[in-house]
């Protein structure tokens, strides 16, 4: 589409300056465009295998607890976690990464998950709680890497649609009205070349004459 400018050459001069901006852009937001996409797919791998490994810790640490409940009255259960005795600190940093959020979480834990005699349960409980205290810090950072996915994902998207503008709309325009403007303006100068030449033409017959 050929925009609304006047052919003038320094229309023409300023067009050629955008179309050079343009090609500039384009070329640093398909760049980014890459980065992204390089950085968010090593992420869904991480967080891929990751997860596998949540998983099958949390439902083995879950067949454990099903054991304890099983050989333990629900009192006793109840009284095992009644007194928690860990503390756990949890803090989130965001960084910066081609103009994408990233989360960071860090955790901080003190004390002991075991809040009751070991001697009061079975072993089976006290295997279940080991698991689940082991995994938390992986499911924390599964949720990092899920939030880190989802940022980079909408940042891709947009990029995608900045780069596709660029390349099918705002950078053919450029060129095409380059080309008209440039059409005129050589038509313009043919136009003046004639009419001198009739002039020129037209003095000579009458000095002649």
């Amino acid at each position: 589409m050929i925009l609304k400018v006047s052919p003038t050459r320094i229309a023409l001069l300023n067009l050629k300056k955008d179309l050079k901006t343009a090609k500039k852009g384009h070329k640093l937001l398909k760049d980014k465009r890459d980065g992204l996409v390089k950085k968010f797919m090593a992420t869904i791998y991480e967080t891929r295998d990751l997860r596998r490994s949540v998983e099958n810790r949390l439902g083995s640490a879950f067949d454990s607890y099903l054991r304890a409940a099983t050989m333990n009255s629900r009192l006793s259960l109840d009284e095992a976690f009644l007194l928690p005795n860990a503390k756990i600190d949890l803090k989130i940093e965001i960084k910066n990464i081609m103009s994408v959020k990233i989360p960071e979480f860090s955790i901080s834990k003190q004390g002991s998950a075991f809040s009751y005699g070991l001697l009061e349960t079975t072993g089976d409980l006290d295997n279940a709680i080991s698991k689940y205290d082991e995994v938390f810090v992986d499911v924390i950072k599964l949720a990092q890497l899920e939030k880190t996915a989802e940022n980079l994902a909408v940042e891709i998207e947009k990029t995608r649609r900045r780069v596709s503008a660029l390349e099918n709309v705002m950078i053919p325009n450029l060129e095409e009205t380059i080309k008209f403007i440039s059409m005129q303006l050589d038509e313009r100068a043919r136009d003046a070349i004639v009419s001198t030449m009739r002039v020129k033409a037209m003095i000579v017959a009458k000095e002649e004459g």
